[in-house]
């Protein structure tokens, strides 16, 4: 039996701030946004060729906005650190380690990303 992660969520305070930074500066999809109700928002976005969305909205999470962590394996990591900064998000310069190489990013709210290339995975 599969086991596929398809959906992650993370605590924001502002949604349409978050929106407009995932699909406007990152370059992630929007693929649903939803007020169901006065109390619940549902916002789904999915990194390009990602088989795993990132979920954010309103009455989705008690967890306070900042503290999550994620991770996105990349074939490129300088092409992904070059892309990401040209759309004008702070990225870290790629640091090169053993085990893989490194680029990282915070959302407006101080939620966590980290970029890995793996160089003995084929593509990423």
């Amino acid at each position: 039996m599969n086991w596929k992660l398809e959906l992650a969520f993370i605590p924001v305070t502002d949604v349409d701030r978050a929106i407009d930074f995932y699909v406007n500066k990152v370059g992630f999809h929007l693929d649903y946004d939803q007020r169901v109700s006065d109390e619940l928002r549902f916002v789904q976005i999915t990194p390009p060729g990602s088989a795993c969305s990132i979920a954010f909205g309103e009455g989705l999470s008690e967890n306070p906005p900042g503290t999550s962590s994620l991770q996105i394996v990349v074939a490129d990591i300088q092409k992904a650190h070059d892309e990401l900064a040209s759309r004008g998000v702070e990225v870290t310069d790629v640091q090169v380690l053993e085990w893989g190489h490194f680029t990282t990013f915070d959302d407006p709210d101080g939620n966590h990303w980290a970029i890995q290339y793996l160089p003995n995975r084929p593509n990423g």
